[in-house]
């Protein structure tokens, strides 16, 4: 075994950061991120992925990494690919035992992935967060809160999958055991997150809710549309269903 192979085989966890037009949040989160993954003393690579951002998170990300930790990567889409496509590029390309990504607003926060890593170790093949509600006088939140229930609802019916939750942007994997599965998945988008759920369900992984606290950030400009967005979840769950009679 050569150094670079013990180097890879020395990472534990590879945690992915898919990135679009993130400038409010990545001066904050990120540095948040490192910290956590240090103090704790797991053995990591970060690698960051921004999908063809508008605003200034890119340079925002390539001063802040010069005086990070040299575990980090980061790959720049020359176009918007979508966040499907965006972790399961991260997945393909991830050096640890384990992978998962974080949503970079931390609306869950970062001290979640050390359970995580608990149940992965303990020989979940996936796991998943399960988001709890804190709550939040909004209007737009709480339309958020009722459109995600319908989504779980439907979701659950229509695909027969026992999770309530598979939206969340939380997910970490037993890399071994995903990597075919994650072969398998073709949205590049956001259903790509119940479409990796269903898939390792169907294929007998085993999939554990973790309880996270959930807090939305007011402040930041989200990329959801809701209706238009669920017009296309609904649309991805029939082209799914029929999709997977011929797996």
């Amino acid at each position: 075994m050569n150094r670079k192979e013990k180097q890879e085989n020395s990472i534990e966890l590879t945690l992915i950061i898919p990135c679009y037009n993130e400038a409010q949040i990545i001066e904050k989160s990120l540095p948040r991120l490192e910290y956590f993954l240090e103090m704790v003393k797991i053995s990591y690579e970060i690698i960051i992925i921004d999908d063809c951002s508008k605003d200034a998170t890119v340079r925002l990300i390539q001063d802040m990494i010069k005086d990070m930790s040299k575990n980090i990567t980061f790959i720049q889409h020359s176009q918007n690919k979508g966040r499907g496509y965006t972790v399961r590029e991260g997945i393909s390309l991830a050096k640890g035992k384990y992978v998962g990504f974080i949503d970079i607003d931390l609306e869950i926060p970062e001290y979640y992935i050390l359970p995580a890593l608990m149940k992965l170790r303990e020989d979940a093949d996936v796991v998943i967060g399960k988001r709890l509600y804190t709550v939040a006088f909004s209007f737009s939140s709480l339309l958020r809160w009722i459109t995600s229930r319908g989504y779980s609802f439907l979701m659950r019916n229509a695909l027969k999958i026992p999770f309530s939750d598979t939206e969340a942007g939380f997910k970490f994997f037993n890399r071994e055991r995903i990597l075919p599965i994650v072969k398998q998945t073709e949205n590049n988008h956001w259903f790509w997150d119940t479409e990796i759920v269903a898939l390792s369900y169907y294929k007998d992984l085993r999939i554990d809710d973790l309880p996270v606290v959930f807090t939305r950030n007011l402040y930041k400009t989200s990329t959801v549309k809701i209706f238009r967005d669920t017009v296309i979840y609904v649309q991805e769950i029939i082209k799914f269903k029929k999709r997977i009679k011929n797996l």
